[in-house]
C-alpha cells in the first residue's frame, strides 16, 4: 500500500467510454480513488451504487471519485448504464496501476490462494499527494466513511 504523505502515483487510463484520464487531470480537487476487485459482483455493486448514491454530496465538497479495476472499457460501460454510476471508472486491464498503488495481493478465498485486487481507498490532496488510505475496506460502508473525510 502506497503511505500516507506521499506523492500519489501518476497515471493515464481510458474510462468507460475510452476516454483518457490522467491524476495530473484532477490537480486542484480532492480525489477519491478507489480500487475494487470486479465489476458487477455483489461487493463492487454495493460499493458502486453507494458512491453513486453520494455523489453529488463528495462534488458539494470539491473531489472526484474515481473507480478503477482492471475490467474492460466495455464491461466499464455496462456496469455504469446498468447502475446509472455517475462518476468515472477507469480500466487497467494491464494492471500497471492496480501494481502501481501496491493493491494486487494474495488471497485467500475458501482456503484457496490466488492473486487479485485487495480492495483500497486513496484521498488523494489537491497537490496530489496521499491523505489517507484504507486498505480491506468494507464495500458497503466504504462511502460514506470517504465522505466523512472530506474536510
Amino acid at each position: 500500500m502506497q503511505e500516507v504523505g506521499t506523492k500519489a502515483p501518476g497515471f493515464t487510463l481510458p474510462d468507460q467510454n475510452g476516454e483518457e484520464h490522467s491524476l495530473a487531470d484532477y490537480k486542484g480537487q480532492k480525489v477519491v480513488l478507489y480500487f475494487y476487485p470486479r465489476d458487477n459482483t455483489a461487493g463492487c455493486t454495493k460499493q458502486a451504487c453507494a458512491f453513486g448514491d453520494l455523489y453529488p454530496q463528495f462534488q458539494e465538497k470539491g473531489a472526484v471519485v474515481l473507480g478503477v479495476s482492471k475490467d474492460s472499457v466495455a464491461s466499464h460501460k455496462r456496469f455504469e448504464t446498468k447502475y446509472g454510476l455517475p462518476f468515472t471508472l477507469l480500466s487497467d486491464t494491464e494492471k500497471e496501476v492496480i501494481r502501481a498503488y501496491d493493491v494486487w495481493k494474495e488471497k485467500k478465498l475458501y482456503g484457496k490462494v490466488s492473486m487479485g485486487v485487495v480492495r483500497t481507498t486513496y484521498l488523494i490532496d489537491e497537490n496530489g499527494i496521499i491523505i489517507k488510505a484504507f486498505d480491506k475496506v468494507k464495500a458497503a460502508d466504504n462511502p460514506a466513511q470517504m465522505l466523512g473525510e472530506l474536510l
